[in-house]
């Protein structure tokens, strides 16, 4: 099984609105600025522990490099990354329809979590899975846990 996360308002948040994760310690808080949602650490390293490929999909720029350091500097492991170098190079390519802003079915990704409705209409329309994150849903990780196992069991909503 793949399950992706969107970064930007999904897992990097600002803390003025959503409550998040303790800050890494100096120096490393002075290197990665981006604050993670509270629930993330408990709920990746969950996912890294139940035999499950855990992917980053964002529209963001942010190097390869920088993702996957922040998230080992909280113990957890990225499989995949598709930024929005690798979306544009792979999935919009030279096609003329302009495509999704992300296509998590290209990558045979399970489930996406997102917090952009677009990207939640898309699936509907693509044929891919999203669970829409709202921005001040606390139970978050508990419900996306009952959606994997909903998913790896097969069951219909």
């Amino acid at each position: 099984m793949i399950i992706s996360f969107d970064l930007d308002e999904t897992l990097f948040v600002n803390p003025e609105k959503v409550s998040t994760e303790k800050p890494l310690k100096f120096p490393f808080n002075k290197i990665y600025r981006d604050r993670l949602r509270k629930g993330t650490v408990e709920l990746l390293t969950w996912i890294n522990k139940s035999d499950i490929k855990l992917w980053i999909y964002t529209t963001s720029y942010r190097s390869e490099r920088y993702i996957r350091n922040i998230f080992r500097r909280y113990g957890i492991k990225i499989d995949y990354i598709i930024n929005g170098k690798r979306h544009a190079e792979e999935v919009q390519g030279s096609k003329k329809e302009i495509m999704p802003s992300k296509y998590p079915a290209k990558y045979h990704i399970d489930l996406h979590v997102d917090d952009e409705i677009s990207v939640y209409q898309n699936g509907i329309a693509y044929g891919f899975r999203v669970y829409l994150l709202k921005e001040n849903d606390t139970e978050w990780g508990d419900d996306l846990k009952t959606e994997i196992s909903r998913i790896r069991n097969n069951e219909v909503i």
